[in-house]
């Protein structure tokens, strides 16, 4: 169960006393985005992208960890940029102090300005400081006091420098993610609901019907200390949503276990969305399954490489190349490529560890083994490819086998002898008419159908 006061508190970081017009400077102003549902709504943000363009068909993991790098606090370089976003405790709690006077400096002075690591240094106090300068004003110099007596002692914690959100995050999101395609798995994302200030409003995205819905990331900005990255997304009907998430985690203060928290996971970008274009990655409790050949045993509805829903008929064969558990689910997003076309789909089934199951309540239907059989129907046994297009149609006709008539109608309901040499299969159906299919007692084939 998701805890939305928790996260309310954590996303809206002191409203009250940020409703006041700011003014920005056009570096500031680049990452300060809102959906166009806030109020006095400004002009969408125009961000060009310094990347190749290319859809990227890496694995989804292998993409945010080559382009979003995790920086200790022991490795940070002089030259970081970073925004200030406090919330509400650091109303109460000043983090910097100004390097001129040594005077500690209220938070919200400092809000939304860009500051620029300038490495740690020793003056001879008890702790050593940590040193910023403005962006847009390098004469004005800041510290941060690390809490312990040396820098050394600190920065292998996960805790970092309150306040600050990593730009560096958010320039490669905008860089790498703008214009993308995603399909939404988090149960919930947010709308602002004024320019000048941080109010929003939680949009609960299952009751509104558009979990797994392709969207477009519109705009990519700054979001908040924990969850840097703000990403903006427009739905079909051009309504727009956003969700603040982590993802190189530098600077977000929160530990690694944290992160697996019911209510946190949707704000890593993974447990919120789906990047379309990516290869479906593999979870470890599943490697058994990849590259098994697999056919649909009804006609099902999938998704294609752009997110388009597609209808796949019966007898369709895949390869499975990709298995991920859905954060927070019972679903398992499945990849396929398809044996004859190539292309890739994807489609949410449900199983559990390494067992197909049919139990879970409400959702039968959408069981991998009521969707799938393994095997390859070309290489089946007394199946000729000649008879596929009718098996995908459900029709049997005379000469057909026992497998075949099982593949186009299933398991019969009833099983028994007929006159004339000939046994016979009673199958009785909710959706289309009764069927009584007779074969010939020694070769096994159908000799007659009668409905």
């Amino acid at each position: 169960m998701i805890r939305r006061t928790t996260m309310m508190a954590v996303l809206m970081s002191f409203v009250a006393a940020t409703t006041h017009a700011q003014t920005f400077t056009d570096a500031e102003q680049r990452y300060i985005v809102k959906t166009a549902n806030a109020a006095d709504n400004r002009k969408a943000q125009k961000a060009v992208s310094n990347g190749s363009g290319e859809d990227n068909a890496d694995d989804p993991k292998d993409f945010f960890s080559q382009r979003f790098r995790y920086v200790s606090l022991c490795d940070w370089n002089e030259g970081m940029r970073f925004m200030v976003m406090p919330n509400q405790k650091d109303l109460v709690v000043k983090t910097f102090a100004e390097a001129s006077t040594g005077r500690m400096v209220p938070s919200t002075s400092l809000r939304h300005k860009i500051m620029v690591y300038k490495g740690h240094s020793n003056n001879g106090g008890l702790h050593e400081r940590m040193n910023f300068v403005l962006e847009e004003d390098t004469t004005k110099g800041y510290y941060y006091e690390v809490p312990t007596a040396s820098f050394a002692d600190y920065c292998y914690s996960k805790t970092g420098v309150p306040t600050l959100a990593y730009l560096g995050d958010v320039d490669t999101a905008i860089r790498e993610l703008l214009g993308k395609q995603v399909r939404v798995l988090s149960l919930f994302l947010y709308q602002d609901t004024e320019i000048a200030g941080d109010g929003v409003k939680m949009i609960d995205i299952h009751e509104n019907k558009k979990q797994n819905e392709v969207m477009t990331i519109v705009k990519v900005g700054v979001g908040t200390r924990n969850f840097p990255v703000k990403i903006i997304v427009k739905d079909r009907d051009s309504i727009e949503y956003f969700q603040n998430v982590a993802i190189s985690r530098t600077n977000s203060g929160m530990r690694d276990e944290e992160f697996e928290m019911s209510d946190m996971v949707p704000h890593t970008f993974v447990g919120s969305f789906e990047l379309l274009g990516a290869k479906v990655a593999v979870s470890p409790e599943y490697k058994e399954y990849i590259g098994k050949a697999v056919y649909s045993v009804q006609p099902i509805e999938m998704r294609n490489e752009k997110g388009d829903r597609v209808n796949m008929s019966r007898m369709s064969a895949f390869t499975i190349s990709g298995m991920q558990k859905r954060a927070g689910s019972d679903y398992v997003t499945l990849g396929l490529t398809g044996k004859q076309s190539g292309k890739e789909y994807t489609v949410d089934v449900l199983m559990v560890e390494q067992s197909i199951i049919g139990t879970i309540a409400g959702a039968k239907e959408e069981h991998f083994s009521r969707l799938f059989a393994f095997g390859d129907p070309l290489s089946l046994p007394n199946v000729k490819k000649e008879h596929l297009n009718d098996i995908r149609k459900g029709i049997v006709k005379a000469g057909f086998t026992e497998e075949e008539v099982k593949l186009a109608l299933g398991e019969p309901s009833d099983e028994s002898r007929a006159n004339g040499g000939q046994y016979k299969w009673t199958y009785q159906f909710t959706d289309r008419p009764f069927h009584v299919v007779y074969f010939n007692s020694r070769t096994k084939k159908v000799t007659r159908v009668t409905r």
